[in-house]
């Protein structure tokens, strides 16, 4: 994991965790670009020369898909969010780049009712690599004051789900329908 440079750790949350941080920075670029993995967001940033910066961000609940594709020139790592605000890393590593998606797969699945994953695809010219978040992943009731901890994937129990599940309905985040839908689909697991 690369060095949290001092402009994200100002711009953190109270009580927010880095969890996996990239830094890039090829020999045509002044200053390097950095992607961090917090428990609540992902970050970009874009160092300027003369202290400035470029900083954007995209909070779990915001995000919609992650993709990387790396193939014989070139690499490309996407972040896109539900409004279409995209975030593009070029000529990242393969490891760095699965470590950045099972970070963002592991802090979804920390808040999520369906388990998230990772797609991939490896052809002749290269790999790719796709996260998409579900619909059904639920982050708007996570509290800002919440620390999601990156712990390996635990197969929950049905039953754990089915009250997780009637907790989201009777706050009113999923409607009548969502929750008969998976409702059943979780009795068939039983």
């Amino acid at each position: 994991m690369a060095e949290v440079p001092k402009e994200i750790t100002e711009n953190l949350y109270p009580g927010e965790k880095v969890l996996y941080s990239v830094k890039k920075k090829l020999y045509t670029e002044m200053k390097p670009k950095f992607l961090v993995v917090t428990d609540r967001r992902v970050i970009y940033l874009d160092q300027k020369i003369l202290g400035r910066y470029d900083l954007v961000d995209v909070p779990y609940e915001k995000l919609e898909f992650v993709h990387f594709k790396k193939g014989k020139i070139g690499a490309k790592f996407t972040i896109r969010s539900e409004e279409g605000k995209e975030i593009t890393l070029t000529w990242m590593e393969r490891e760095e780049a699965e470590e950045a998606m099972e970070t963002i797969r592991d802090a979804l699945n920390a808040i999520a009712v369906e388990p998230v994953s990772i797609q991939k695809k490896k052809g002749l010219l290269g790999v790719e690599l796709t996260l998409s978040k579900p619909k059904e992943v639920v982050t708007r009731g996570l509290p800002m004051t919440q620390v999601v901890e990156r712990a390996p994937l635990q197969k929950e129990d049905p039953i754990e789900k089915l009250k997780k599940l009637k907790e989201l309905y009777e706050a009113g985040v999923i409607s009548k329908e969502e929750f008969e839908e998976k409702k059943r689909k979780l009795l068939d697991q039983i």
